[in-house]
Order: C-alpha cells, then sequence, then structure tokens
C-alpha cells in the first residue's frame, strides 16, 4: 500500500492526550501520514509519503462524529417549522406526518434521498455518522428503514419508540408489545443500537425501560432520548440501564448530573434542535463542570432540526450553552466517538481512522469566530463510517 501525507498543515488539531499541547492538542505547522485509511505518523510538516497533499496552511481538524440523526426518512415539514416560528410549540406530533410520508415512499425514493443527505454531511465535515430509525413505526417499514440506513453507516439504531403510531393511539402498551417483539426481531439484523423516546406525549420509564431491555436481550447496545420537553426520568433510567448515550438533556436537576457524572454515559447535546423549537438551550457549562461527558450531534430530521451543519451546532454550544471552543470542538469529534463507543475516530493520532477536515480557515476558532459561513475546504475519508 502506498503512503498520503497531508502536509503543510498551518495548525492540527489532534484531539489526543499525548501529542500535541492544549486541550485539544494542537501541533503548529504539522503533517500527518496516512495509509489504507489508517493514520500511522502525526509530525512537523515535511513527514514523507508516496502521495503529497498540501494543506496550504490551513487548519485540520478530525472528521465530526455525527452521533445522532434520524436520516432516512421522506418528505419534509417546513409548514410545521413555520408555524413555529410563529409560536406554536414544538410537541413531537409531527411525527406521524413524517410517518406516512415514509411509509408511502418506495426503497429506491429512501436510498435516493439518504444519499444525498450523506454527501451533503461529508461537505459539512462529518465523516462518521449514526442514523436512527423511528420514521415506519410497523413491522416492516421500521425494518426497511434500518436496511436502507445500514448500506450508509454501521451506526444504526433501532427506535421504533419514536411515538405511537396513529393505529395504536389510545393502545400504548399493546405498541410497546410489538416493538418488543416482531418489529425488534426484524429490525435487529440491521441495527448495532436501541433507543426510546422517553419523554411526556411519547413513552414512559416502564415502558421505555421494556423496549431498551429486550433490544440489550437481544444484542443491541442501549441510547435513550431524554429530557428534552422537561424535566423526567429520562437522564436517570439512561444512567440506570447503562445506556451509552442519554441524547436532548435540555431539563437537568442536580440529581441528573450528579449522576451522569457518576456514570459512563454520555450527555449529547442538539443545539440545532433548541434552535429549531425554540426551547431553551442546555447549561452545559453546569454539566461540565461537574464531570459530566458531554458530545453534540445534529440531530439531523425533517421536523426539530433539517440541517447537518456540526459547525452550527458548535456556534451554537458555545454561544448559548456556556461551552469554550475547545470544549465544543470536542464535543462534536471525540466526544460522539464515545457516545458511539468508538476509539478508532475523533482523534488524529497513530491507529485511528484516517477522517480529517480541512478548514478554510487559520484556526478552529473561525468555527465560531465566522458562524454560519461553509469553511470546511475538504473532507478526507476512506469512507462514511
Amino acid at each position: 500500500m502506498s503512503a498520503t501525507v497531508l502536509d503543510n498543515i498551518g495548525q492540527l488539531v489532534t484531539n489526543s492526550d499525548g501529542i500535541g499541547t492544549g486541550p485539544v492538542g494542537t501541533i503548529e505547522n504539522a503533517s500527518v501520514v496516512y495509509e489504507n485509511g489508517v493514520i500511522v505518523e502525526v509530525g512537523p510538516a515535511g513527514l514523507i509519503g508516496d502521495e503529497r497533499i498540501d494543506a496550504e496552511a490551513r487548519c485540520v481538524l478530525p472528521g465530526f462524529v455525527d452521533s445522532h440523526t434520524h436520516l432516512v426518512f421522506a418528505g419534509d415539514r417546513a409548514d410545521e417549522f413555520t408555524s413555529r416560528m410563529a409560536g406554536r410549540p414544538y410537541d413531537g406530533g409531527g411525527i406521524r406526518v413524517t410517518t406516512a410520508a415514509t411509509r408511502a415512499a418506495s426503497t429506491d425514493e429512501l436510498v435516493a434521498a439518504t444519499a444525498a443527505r450523506i454527501e451533503e454531511a461529508g461537505r459539512a465535515g462529518i465523516t462518521t455518522i449514526e442514523i436512527k430509525s423511528g420514521y415506519g413505526l410497523n413491522v416492516v417499514d421500521e425494518a426497511r428503514v434500518l436496511e436502507v440506513a445500514s448500506g450508509f453507516t454501521p451506526e444504526t439504531t433501532f427506535m421504533g419508540a419514536h411515538l405511537v403510531p396513529e393505529e395504536f393511539v389510545g393502545r400504548t402498551d399493546d405498541y410497546v408489545d410489538l416493538v418488543c417483539g416482531d418489529m425488534l426481531s426484524a429490525a435487529a439484523p440491521h441495527a448495532r443500537w436501541i433507543d426510546a423516546f422517553c419523554e411526556n406525549g411519547a413513552f414512559d420509564a416502564d415502558q421505555s425501560r421494556a423496549v431498551l431491555e429486550a433490544g440489550r436481550s437481544a444484542g443491541l447496545g442501549l441510547r435513550l432520548h431524554g429530557n428534552q420537553l422537561g424535566h423526567g426520568p429520562g437522564v436517570m433510567l439512561a444512567v440506570e440501564l447503562g445506556c451509552a448515550s442519554v441524547d436532548h438533556c435540555t431539563y437537568m436537576t442536580d440529581s441528573d448530573i450528579e449522576a451522569l457524572a457518576a456514570s459512563d454515559t454520555v450527555a449529547t447535546y442538539l443545539p440545532a434542535t433548541d434552535f429549531s423549537t425554540r426551547q431553551p438551550y442546555p447549561d452545559a457549562r453546569r454539566a461540565i463542570d461537574a464531570g459530566v461527558s458531554v458530545a453534540i450531534a445534529t440531530n439531523c430530521n425533517p421536523g426539530s432540526s433539517y440541517t447537518t451543519s456540526m459547525s452550527l451546532c458548535v456556534a451554537l454550544a458555545v454561544r448559548d450553552m456556556l461551552m469554550t471552543i475547545e470544549e465544543a470542538v470536542r464535543a462534536a469529534t471525540v466526544g460522539g466517538a464515545k457516545a458511539l463507543g468508538r476509539n478508532d475516530v475523533g482523534r488524529i493520532e497513530p491507529g485511528c481512522r484516517a477522517d480529517m477536515i480541512v478548514l478554510d480557515a487559520p484556526s478552529y476558532h473561525h468555527l465560531v469566530y465566522r458562524p454560519g459561513v461553509p469553511l470546511v475546504a475538504r473532507t478526507l475519508t476512506s469512507a462514511m463510517s
């Protein structure tokens, strides 16, 4: 195999504990050598490879790790968004609108739409992505959505417990039985994880626990949506069950934060969702200072966060969630990797995947300094992972 060197890097962000200096492991005037998609050497500018890519003194970061999306769907909900901007509160009920459109779409249509969103995410610097189901909400379509997702990433999540579909309204326990039974059996071969929406109007703690425990018995890892629309049991349930992450975390008590800090569960923040729904932004400063491990993800979906811009999420986290730029950059890279149980992405060091983004800027600070500007000049990755 031939080696490639990314050379003449003005500022390299490694996120490595043993390479570089400061909270994100920076190296000035650096180069990175990689072979067969894996980093083999990191050092000063001028390292040798069979092929050379000139970074032109720009900043290079690890590829963004987006650990929470709902990328396989049909249709959009622009009318709902417009109504929300006019003052209508978000309640999650629009999920059924997307469910109807997704069920009606052909598999080829879902593949084509997902491919376009994956390409867009790549242009935005996302090199590792998780995709949840949750817009099929029946046995056939949940499995179909996950099969489509698995063609783009190994990080697929079964989320039949996203909302109770129209045909089961008033019979939530019956629907949970279906999710834990035939739906899980059909979905599990295409999924790595299982998730549930533990929230008023969706599923309570006992129902969410039943879904996650069934998923664990089927060999799936655990994730959970929790504490998005108000205080509730989601965070505590995620810690109790040892979930890899609990996502949203907009409303947390001191007890929630203490439990997270004492656990291995990552709090995954979704700031573009709070922007889109006009929910309060979480107080990430409070959680980080308590020792909670955090990640940032886009939650790309048609209802509450129709964006693939991790740069926007980083800027929002700094401006409105009181994170430092360094904390936000780490949350969008190595934090997302931890939320997915991955140690091969989110960092630039030997043995990690050669997933890197070149910014059209001299420093990672420009991600926040120049919000809304498409600063990703080039995304380097062997494949979306």
